[in-house]
């Protein structure tokens, strides 16, 4: 499970889900990506188990890179709690993915093995993804 070091606050406010990813938003270091079309927050476990499903399926062929990292701690209150009495303990971490942004990479397999991989991946994410392929930028000469 991905979880930051050290942070330099124990709990952060919840932020809000608007815009669009501006950053990460265009495959870097592999062939194929991942790229979310919602916005969400994706747990360290989400993560954990797309990996695992993707490096399952190409049976250590390939390298695969992730993307996104959990930095973010969510914090919640025991159950039967009453209301007030403070701010809960952080329980999880999660990446806050915006539209457009490339979540997982492949390379060094063939684009059917590739699509197949990000398909399961996608399946153990909560949003809708899409399989995209790196652009290859032709610059004039």
């Amino acid at each position: 499970m991905l979880l930051p070091k050290r942070v330099k606050y124990r709990r952060v406010q919840r932020g809000r889900l608007t815009g669009k990813a501006l950053r990460g938003n265009t495959v870097t270091y592999g062939d194929f990506g991942l790229q979310a079309l919602e916005p969400a927050w994706i747990s360290s476990n989400q993560i954990e188990a797309a990996r695992v499903a993707m490096t399952r399926y190409i049976k250590r062929g390939g390298q695969v890179w992730i993307k996104i990292f959990p930095d973010k701690p969510i914090t919640e209150k025991p159950a039967e709690t009453r209301m007030g009495s403070g701010k809960g303990s952080p329980e999880y971490w999660v990446a806050v993915v915006k539209p457009g942004r490339v979540m997982f990479e492949i390379a060094g397999v063939s684009e059917e093995i590739a699509r197949e991989a990000m398909r399961l991946a996608a399946n153990k994410l909560p949003i809708k993804c899409k399989f995209i392929a790196k652009e290859e930028t032709g610059g004039e000469q």
